[in-house]
């Protein structure tokens, strides 16, 4: 027996071994960040446990790129990571107290004859918290992990939004790029019929310059709108966790993009004061204010003590005992004044912090739908005009083809038409903006649009390569 003693204890030590160590390797990281792809086999089959069957698609929406982002993008595995930190609390918190096993010996110099001199035994100590005290660190634990819950819903809506508002500018400014072609074109027409004149002697050689001078402005303008294509693809891939040229030669759509659901369609009304119970880090706040109500109990119970069991076993010079001892910390020194009011102090930090979420929501969420109205607004004056044009285009059209009028008043009314279209195009954005914001202050989608899926809990890419 003697000779297992010390095989068991190191099959204790053995079975307490933790994690083993995992370095941080930055070039590795890299290099498998710049060979992500939309392509992947374990994107496509974690958007078809989503239900995306035919996963990829030929063009890329805003739900298809929010599946992505799901599965790839470093924010999501950061706020998992948070997650296992308060699981792990979880487990902590409900950890019962280790029992304390204590051996002692000694030796008794001057026994009398015939008695042994070894005196030894052995006693165990074993913790008894009092007044629930348990019990608080598990509500404790419970509701912080509910709150990094919602901190990853939240985390996961806020990558949606990031997509959203990338993919419509880089819809925007493909929009803005066949304008600017369009106008470039327009304007050729226009120095080739005035240089025409110029040739008959109609006009003066200053009104083609003038002409030619808008005609190099739009073609600097269109390598600007160039650029600008460029950059918000790149935005637009950082928005979902991919490099650059992962995008490169992909198509993208937005059915509905052109026309923005109305103020009424909105839906609200009904959600302005239940809407910010849905906003996730109202609801988060909530949780952790909960969380430090149970601190709070736990520290007041701290003050009072703890008991501490203590049975043993002496074997005193041949002579066998029994021994129970209870011990009791006493708070003489203190009753634990100082963590309760550290946890009171949490307490109301968090609801102030609550009560300012709570003015900044209400307040978001009203700049946003003026802000809303104002360019839906606009929107419709700019449709109008555009609309007014269009009715002159065809009736100029018409007085063409009566010979009534030569082709360069069409060509003008052309230009008119597409600069008339560009600002369209801007009022266009702004509404888009608006609306972004607006779903943003409430959480959730408004009009036709329907919410992302729930953001895995763990990581889809590390499920791939488990066994």
């Amino acid at each position: 027996m003697r000779r297992r003693i010390p095989f068991l204890l190191l099959a204790a030590a053995w079975g307490c071994a933790g994690p083993g160590p995992e370095p941080l390797d930055p070039a590795r990281s890299e290099g498998e960040f710049r060979v992500r792809t939309l392509e992947d086999p374990g994107l496509r089959r974690f958007a078809e446990s989503n239900g995306r069957a035919g996963f990829p698609s030929a063009s890329w929406d805003l739900d298809s790129l929010t599946l992505a982002a799901f599965y790839y993008h470093p924010d999501l595995d950061v706020a998992r990571a948070r997650l296992g930190q308060a699981r792990a609390g979880a487990v902590t918190a409900g950890m019962w107290p280790n029992p304390v096993a204590g051996l002692h010996l000694e030796k008794v110099t001057n026994v009398e004859p015939g008695l042994k001199p070894w005196t030894y035994g052995f006693d165990l100590s074993l913790p008894l918290e009092t007044l629930w005290k348990r019990g608080h660190r598990i509500e404790e634990a419970e509701k912080l992990d509910e709150a990094a819950r919602l901190a990853l819903a939240e985390t996961a809506w806020r990558v949606r939004s990031r997509v959203r508002a990338a993919l419509a500018e880089h819809l925007f400014a493909l929009r803005e790029l066949d304008l600017r072609r369009l106008e470039e074109a327009a304007r050729g027409e226009v120095v080739a019929s005035l240089e025409r004149k110029l040739a008959l002697g109609d006009i003066f050689r200053l009104d083609v310059d003038a002409a030619q001078g808008d005609l190099f402005s739009s073609r600097s303008a269109i390598h600007a709108a160039e650029g600008r294509v460029a950059e918000t693809r790149a935005a637009l891939a950082g928005a979902v966790g991919l490099p650059h040229s992962a995008l490169r030669g992909k198509a993208f759509a937005w059915p509905g993009l052109d026309a923005p659901p109305p103020e009424e369609s909105l839906g609200l009304d009904p959600a302005r004061v239940p809407g910010l119970l849905n906003r996730l880090d109202v609801r988060g706040l909530l949780a952790e204010y909960l969380a430090a109500e149970a601190a709070l109990q736990r520290e007041v119970a701290g003050r009072y003590p703890d008991l501490s069991l203590g049975p043993g076993y002496l074997y005193d010079q041949g002579q066998k005992k029994f021994t129970f001892g209870l011990s009791v910390t006493l708070p003489i020194l203190n009753r634990n004044e100082g963590p309760i009011a550290e946890a009171d102090a949490r307490r109301k930090e968090i609801a102030a912090r609550f009560h300012a979420l709570q003015a900044s929501v209400i307040g978001e969420t009203e700049t946003a739908l003026e802000r809303y109205r104002s360019a839906i607004a606009e929107l419709g004056e700019a449709g109008r005009t555009l609309a007014t044009l269009e009715k002159r285009e065809k009736a100029t059209q018409r007085a063409i083809e009566l010979k009534e009028l030569d082709r360069t008043a069409l060509t003008g009314l052309r230009l008119e038409k597409l600069l008339a279209s560009q600002s369209r195009l801007a009022s266009l954005r702004k509404a888009e903006e608006a609306l972004g914001a607006l779903e943003d202050s409430v959480q959730r989608p408004l009009g036709s649009r329907h919410g992302p899926p729930d953001a895995p809990l763990s990581s889809p890419r590390e499920e791939e390569t488990k066994p």
